[in-house]
């Protein structure tokens, strides 16, 4: 429409409005001529146009009561949009409320009549462009920051800017705007003529009529804010502003609480008060449900449901059941050949605040479940057999370190949060003061009860001194004796009443109030202290060496230091006081120090264990001491110390703690320089550790590389880098990576997070010596010979030219090696000029210890050469296999360094199959025969009490007993060994490859090798046989499908014909193995045994896949009461039918959720991230499309049996699938893993909405399918709704039709809610359609024939048996 001609129609309609006006025309007859008048100019209605000249007539020119009236019937009869005209009126008659208070009163009129009429706005022509022009009127773009065009968000825009108009209106009329943060309003609430607008421009009772009006006007306004929220339809809106403007609500309901706080108005409304307004805008206030119209309804009350509620024949498992995934990474994390470059804690405080998301419980209940978790690794670990693996100090740390870091972590978060929003409310202007959230308070009720759980809180016998100890602390400080430093030096516990025995609470609450979480009230609980204080002496004895004496300044005496070894640091300040000797104390000081650091503080120390841990490992990087100047590295001077410190802490046990607290990086980056500097270094030089030991170069280097090549993943086979198959998690755990995560935590320590409170304060020292980024090309030497090592795996060695100098080396090392072969003559030498190949030289080198006065990384690079040629020579018959295996022991005692090219050449040959096989005939190579079949009938004991049945295991007939010649030579070298201190460090880093490598080999390999160390170490039987089980898994994928099928049903209690058969924790994870029993070795509980084989499996994607299969056959069985399909069929219409048949729906709904969150650890645990991306990108997809022909069995989703299965199996894949995720990505964004999240999440919401949209045909059970989308979305909303923020909105869009095609306009709601911004405008469209139906029923109903896009029809009523008694449902999917 041309200007000129809307120009003319304009004009024409104000003349025909001031003649009406003129001569008092009805204002029914104005808008009816005025309509007919516009059609036939051709203007579309409603117009926005007139709108605006409508408005300008009225304000403030023609402000008289037929000119409002003109406009209401202009309302009525839709000639111009309602909206539109509100948000001008808002424009131009709140500021001038005061001098037009009837304008404010009409305008507020119109508002309550017309501003909830929001299904004729959006379902009306011109919808886009009356926004568009709402936005331009209130400048909303500038007021929100969002340059949006789309309606949906505009309509959000406005609601809540009408809201907010009124609301800083009111607090204006009070006098109350100044009291606001910003001081005024962001609104023109105000006008801006100075005394123009005042009261005081009326005389008598005009004013008097005009302040009373502007009264009762500031109390409808208030009114008019309640009704607001109190409409189903509007408050569903100003919920989307409150989720997706955060800053924006944040602002108003601070002045909204002003308002209630300080109103007169408010408190004289009858229709409203402050606190049902404050109630009905709080964030507590849930008005968006994402509970659904069908069966998914159910779903949702079965995952709101507190474990309190639970009810069912498994009733008393059920709490344990819902913390198992926190028990499996638990009893995980205990296997010590699996290294972490994360700290557990981390990793624990992800997965605490998953479950409690997924099982909706209170922070009481998830530290409880957490604790109780926690003991039960400790007692399992009572009854656990011996072997070279990480034992009860590893456990302790896991309950009294790792776990009260996490919950550090959680009520630090929270915090956090509230310090922060006092700063913004301006409620606490002292630093000094740290609020207390409602988790802490958690935490002291959850360690109160935890005293109910006497069976879990016995101490095992090493740590009983030490509980007894922390229970003596409670009573002396309750007595009013000083405890000074929480020692109890200079008082025996033969002082100590008889009955003063503590237990592991004890322990855990002086674990938490050491990191502040807890504070000394809590010995005041009723029962924590069980001896009378009278017995408790007033005086102690004479002065007795221990911690307190150190700060005291005590000197460092040979007593001194073994009461130090022996007892652990309590406090922070007693740590550093001794890492303040350690580096400026004297030369035996330091050694001192650093004797007393690997003692119990670092096993033991737990409440300071972090600190200690990482003390440490600023001690294996010393700073360049100002006044050095010499050539060499600084580090040769530190030798002993350095020397002291890498020995102390190579045992199986501390190298885990190291990983627990996530310090494998930093210890990697400090090992790395003490490798390089004294692996360059001649061994000329000595250094004096103790008046009777000296150390070489030599030893400072085998010390650290031995120990840097545990924390990667060295110990695994070569196997898997050429199968091409994929590989297990942790993979990436090589030298690179561990340097870049070091990197990264040097960036985050020189950048550390805003607003960070540290409950758990850092020492000082330990902020790291260098700062700067380390990187492979640092270390010439170790980076070359981790090439070399690469190269041993890819391919055979290359050919070695005579002369050169390395040959030089080999034929020196050979010598030393075959020095003893026949003695009588001249001592022949072995020689190798090319890979594969040996001579004897007659003209031996007869200096050769003095010839390897050589730097160890020549030594290193000479290894592979040696071991080749001394191999080749034994396959010749040139040297005897007991000669090799003397020989390797020489060359490993004279270097222990080069065991790691020991281990890496044999395996690497050993998977190569090129060489031939050794016969352990116990005449060449040692014989197992003594107990092979004593170890294969254990194997097969420990198989069949778990449930696994293998056809056959014994060897086949008299076939002779071989093993690959590297793996033999490999085994015998093991052998030499004694089982002492000294030798532990070496057999921890050759045992674990020796184990893969027998595992990897043909069966009876592993055997052979339990059965030959079983004779040597008859302690370590039972963890022998144990690990010799494992290669029937690797080899036999049908043995591991039956331990995954009995991991389930043991849990759930299905492997019973009983309806109310025990499951739980305690049958899946048992109580350890070991032979405690009579009849020698006991069962080992299948959880227990997944977790050790599981990554022995090469490929993860077909252990998901058989989970996912495993998974689904569970469902069945639990929707059979764990009867097979046969049995139930034999059982007809008997009265033992309708017994069976009777399922509780909750029951079953929570036994799916058990089973789902067991196979989500499992696929977790087993592939990490991999497999869980896997799962979500390929295998749930494929599952979907394919046909499952195990459906027929049970019935299509038609029938009554046939749809609870289809329905719970679709609600299991749900759970499964989230559960997953969560485990891999996190709630929230803070972890790596989680930027990867978007794209997968994304990619398989685009599938669902394509097959929901009929684009993609689905093979599987439609029930099923619909099932799993409405379970799946559900618990997207109740559990991460922060994923659906990182979702495409257009696929969030899709999914929401096809939700809504399905009559779930709730959960399409729902998850428009939750997706952020973006599709907030669909959400509020969303939520005015909804208010369209529900005030058109037979609209609906119209809906409800074809909208369920395929889905099966209901079938006939199904009845269930809940706790209430029994109920029926209208259909099952």
């Amino acid at each position: 429409m041309g200007a000129e001609v809307k120009h003319r129609w304009l004009d024409s309609v104000m003349e025909l409005t001031k003649s009406a006006q003129e001569r008092g025309a009805d204002p029914l007859m104005w808008s009816i001529e005025l309509s007919s008048n516009l059609s036939a100019a051709g203007v579309s209605m409603p117009s926005v146009e007139l709108a605006e000249a409508l408005v300008s007539h009225i304000c403030w020119s023609n402000n008289t009561p037929v000119a409002w009236k003109f406009l209401d019937k202009a309302f009525a009869i839709r000639i111009v949009p309602p909206m539109l005209v509100l948000a001008l009126l808002s424009h131009r008659v709140i500021p001038m409320r005061r001098k037009y208070p009837s304008a404010y009163r009409l305008y507020m009129e119109l508002l309550k009549r017309y501003a909830f009429s929001l299904p004729s706005l959006i379902n009306g022509p011109n919808y886009q462009r009356i926004m568009e022009s709402i936005n331009d009127v209130l400048q909303l773009y500038k007021i929100y920051g969002m340059h949006s065009s789309e309606p949906g968000i505009i309509v959000v825009e406005f609601i809540f800017s009408i809201v907010w108009e009124l609301l800083d209106a009111s607090l204006d009329d009070e006098a109350l705007l100044e009291l606001t943060p910003e001081k005024k309003s962001r609104w023109p609430v105000r006008s801006q003529d100075m005394e123009v607008d005042s009261l005081d421009n009326f005389e008598g009772k005009i004013m008097e009529y005009q302040v009373a009006l502007s009264k009762k006007n500031t109390v409808m306004a208030t009114e008019i804010i309640g009704e607001f929220f109190q409409n189903k339809m509007t408050s569903r809106i100003l919920y989307l502003a409150r989720r997706n403007m955060p800053k924006d609500w944040e602002c108003f309901t601070q002045n909204l609480r002003l308002l209630a706080t300080n109103s007169s108005s408010l408190r004289n409304s009858k229709y409203i008060s402050p606190e049902a307004l404050l109630k009905l805008a709080s964030d507590t206030r849930q008005v968006l449900s994402h509970e659904c119209k069908t069966n998914s309804k159910q779903f949702h009350v079965v995952i709101a449901k507190s474990p309190s509620e639970y009810v069912g024949s498994y009733r008393c498992n059920v709490q344990s059941t819902l913390w198992i995934p926190i028990e499996l990474y638990l009893e995980d994390a205990m296997d010590g050949c699996y290294i972490r470059a994360s700290s557990a804690a981390e990793t624990l405080t992800g997965l605490v605040k998953a479950l409690k998301a997924l099982n909706q419980t209170t922070w009481l209940d998830t530290f409880l479940g957490l604790w109780t978790a926690a003991l039960r690794v400790v007692q399992r670990e009572r009854n656990s057999s011996d072997g070279p693996v990480p034992l009860l100090d590893t456990c302790l740390c896991m309950l009294l370190s790792t776990t009260t870091l996490a919950i550090v972590n959680i009520i630090e978060e929270e915090e956090i949060k509230l310090v922060s929003e006092a700063e913004q409310n301006s409620i606490s202007q002292r630093k000094d003061i740290q609020p207390q959230g409602k988790r802490r308070q958690d935490l002291v009720c959850s360690l109160q009860w935890l005293g109910d759980f006497e069976g879990l809180l016995d101490p095992p016998p090493p740590v009983s001194s030490l509980a007894n100890q922390a229970a003596a602390k409670a009573m002396l400080f309750l007595s009013g004796v000083t405890v000074s430093g929480g020692h109890l030096d200079g008082m025996s516990l033969n002082d100590m009443p008889l009955n003063c025995s503590g237990n592991l609470r004890h322990l855990i609450v002086e674990a938490c109030i050491a990191r502040n979480i807890l504070d000394t009230s809590a010995y005041l609980w009723p029962g924590y202290v069980k001896g009378r204080c009278s017995q408790i002496p007033r005086s102690t004895p004479g002065q007795v060496l221990g911690w307190s004496s150190l700060l005291k300044g005590v000197p460092l005496t040979p007593p001194m230091v073994s009461a130090l070894v022996s007892t652990p640091a309590t406090c922070l300040a007693e740590i550093e006081r001794l890492y303040e000797i350690a580096v400026s104390g004297t030369d035996d000081e330091k050694v001192s120090a650093a004797t007393i650091f690997c003692g119990a503080s670092l096993c033991r120390g737990w409440n300071i264990q972090e600190h200690t841990s990482l003390l440490i490992t600023r001690l294996l990087s010393p700073a360049v001491p100002k006044d050095f100047s010499g050539s060499e590295s600084h580090l040769i001077g530190y030798a002993p110390l350095l020397n002291i410190l890498l020995v102390g802490i190579s045992s199986i046990d501390c190298v885990q703690i190291f990983s627990l607290h996530g310090l494998v990086p930093d210890l990697a980056a400090a090992l790395m320089p003490i490798c390089e500097v004294f692996g360059s270094c001649t061994p000329n030089m000595s250094w004096k550790v103790s008046p009777t030991d000296e150390i070489s170069s030599h030893d400072v280097f085998s010390n650290a590389f031995t120990l840097l090549l545990k924390l990667w993943k060295f110990n695994q086979p070569p196997l898997e880098n050429i199968m091409g198959e994929v590989t297990p998690v942790g993979s990436h755990i090589t030298p690179e990576y561990l340097l870049l995560v070091h990197n990264s935590n040097l960036a985050l320590h020189e950048n550390p997070p805003k607003n960070q409170l540290r409950i758990n304060r850092p020492s000082r020292y330990s902020n790291p010596s260098c700062r700067d980024p380390i990187f492979m090309d640092s270390f010439p030497n170790l980076k070359r010979w981790y090439r070399k090592h690469q190269e041993c795996i890819a391919c055979v060695l290359s050919s070695l030219v005579p002369g050169n100098p390395v040959h030089h080396i080999v034929e020196a090392l050979l010598n030393k090696m075959f020095r003893k072969i026949n003695r009588g003559g001249p001592t022949p030498t072995l020689s190798a000029t090319t890979s594969g190949s040996s001579s004897s030289s007659a003209s031996g080198i007869d200096d050769y210890s003095l010839g390897l006065k050589i730097p160890a990384w020549d030594i290193l690079e000479a290894v592979p050469f040696v071991l080749d040629a001394a191999l080749t020579a034994c396959a010749h018959g040139k040297v005897s296999p007991r000669e090799l295996t003397t020989g390797l022991k020489d060359l490993a005692d004279f270097l222990p360094g080069s065991l790691g090219t020991i281990v890496s050449y044999f395996s690497a040959e050993v998977t190569r199959g090129l060489w031939k096989p050794a016969y352990m005939n116990g005449t060449d190579w040692p014989s197992p025969a003594a107990n092979l079949s004593s170890v294969e009938q254990q194997i097969k004991k420990i198989l069949a009490a778990t449930g696994v049945n293998v056809p056959c295991l014994a060897a086949g007939g008299n076939s002779p007993l071989v093993l690959p010649l590297p793996l033999a030579a490999l085994l015998s070298l093991t052998i030499t060994y004694k089982l002492d201190r000294g030798s532990d460090r070496y057999l921890n880093l050759i045992g674990p490859v020796l184990i893969n490598l027998g595992i990897s080999c043909p069966w009876p390999c592993m055997p052979i090798i339990g059965a030959l160390w079983a004779q040597k170490a008859k302690r370590w039987n039972d963890f022998l046989v144990f690990s010799a089980a494992q290669t029937v898994f690797h080899h036999n994928n049908d043995a591991l499908v039956q331990l995954i099928r009995v991991s389930f049903t043991t849990l759930l209690g299905l492997n019973s014909s009983s309806v109310a058969s025990n499951g739980g924790v305690g049958p899946l994870l048992g109580h350890g193995f070991g032979s405690h029993f009579s009849g020698g070795i006991s069962a080992v509980a299948p959880g227990i045994l997944y977790l050790r084989i599981h990554r022995a499996v090469r490929n993860a994607v077909f252990l998901t896949e058989e989970i996912v299969s495993v998974l689904m056959d569970t469902v069945k069985d639990i929707a059979n009461c764990g009867l097979p399909v046969e049995k139930l069929e034999k059982l007809g219409k008997t009265k033992f039918r309708m017994k069976y048949g009777q399922v509780s729906l909750s029951d079953s709904m929570t036994r799916v959720k058990v089973a789902a969150s067991l196979g989500a650890s499992l696929v977790w645990l087993t592939g990490g991230l991999v497999s869980v991306q896997s799962l979500i990108k390929e295998i749930l997809p494929s599952w979907f499309i394919s046909f499952h022909a195990s459906d027929l069995k049970y019935g299509s989703s038609s029938s009554s049996s046939g749809g609870i299965v289809a329905m719970l199996g679709g609600y299991a894949l749900a759970y499964f699938t989230v559960i997953s995720g969560i485990y891999a990505w996190g709630l929230d964004s803070e972890s790596p893993a989680s930027k990867r999240r978007p794209g997968f999440l994304g990619k398989h919401l685009e599938f669902l909405g394509s097959a929901m949209d009929g684009k993609i045909s689905l093979g599987c059970d439609k029930g099923t399918w619909r099932a799993y989308v409405t379970g799946f979305f559900s618990l997207m909303v109740s559990c991460t709704p922060a994923w659906m923020v990182e979702v495409n909105v257009e696929v969030v869009k899709r999914v929401s039709r096809g939700l809504k095609r399905w009559n779930e306009e709730e959960l399409a709601l729902a998850v428009l809610g939750v997706s952020g911004i973006g599709a907030m405008g669909a959400a509020a469209e969303m939520i005015i359609d909804a208010g369209v139906l529900r005030q058109n029923p037979e609209k609906e109903e119209g809906r409800k024939d074809g909208g369920a896009s395929g889905a099966p029809s209901p079938p006939a009523n199904v009845r269930l048996t809940s706790a209430a008694g029994e109920f029926s449902f209208r259909r099952c999917i």
